[in-house]
């Protein structure tokens, strides 16, 4: 379980987004990297029950650095205020779609699938789709990715049909989409609670399907 230290630690640094500060509380970072890196480590576990995919895998290939690259950001901050981890075959560097998990002082989310692909390997994702459309139909509809993700996150799509798409293509609002993904926001209480990793599992488990269509291309 997730212990509410590291939650501390992401408000305070919040507050004192800055080098100096940091390097004089660099415990209580290790501190609150530790407890994330084993909930990760069990969340793998758990995750490889259901996906064999991502046996194998350690933490350390899944966590995102909490250093930020400031060199084309407004935001020069040089720390994030949450910490992330993909898990998906190959880690965090792989573009496949996997699983991810997101923890910080005003945002927790578990979430999956595939984000902003490169123009090649989008492009075999929307000719799939609009090949297997009753497939593809069937999975974002089912009754468990309903309940716990409601819909694909539709914040980044193109305004008209893609070039070489049918216009009247009954998933045109699907082939419109740049990235596949979906997440189910969480609490702060839940993120602690003691079946946390169990209640991810759940989650994800309810996704693998999307995840199984988009990296069968």
């Amino acid at each position: 379980m997730l212990h509410k230290s590291t939650f501390d630690f992401l408000r305070k640094l919040k507050k004192n987004n800055n080098r100096d500060w940091f390097h004089t509380n660099k415990n209580l970072y290790e501190d609150a990297r530790y407890d994330f890196e084993v909930f990760v480590f069990e969340l793998i576990q758990k995750i490889a029950e259901f996906d064999e995919s991502v046996s194998g895998l350690e933490p350390k290939d899944c966590m995102f650095r909490i250093y930020k690259d400031v060199r084309f950001s407004k935001d020069k901050t040089p720390y994030k205020t949450n910490m992330g981890a993909s898990i998906n075959e190959g880690g965090r560097k792989m573009p496949n779609a996997g699983y991810y998990v997101h923890i910080s002082p005003t945002e927790n989310f578990i979430a999956s699938g595939l984000y902003m692909p490169q123009p090649d390997k989008l492009l075999l994702v929307r000719n799939k789709i609009a090949a297997k459309p009753n497939e593809f139909n069937k999975i974002v509809e089912n009754k468990d990715f309903k309940k716990y993700y409601g819909k694909l996150w539709d914040g980044d799509t193109l305004k008209t049909a893609p070039k070489g798409f049918d216009k009247e293509h009954p998933l045109m609002n699907y082939l419109k989409m740049k990235s596949f993904i979906a997440d189910h926001p969480v609490t702060e209480e839940k993120a602690l609670s003691k079946n946390y990793t169990d209640y991810c599992a759940k989650i994800l488990k309810a996704i693998k399907p999307l995840n199984d269509f988009l990296n069968d291309i």
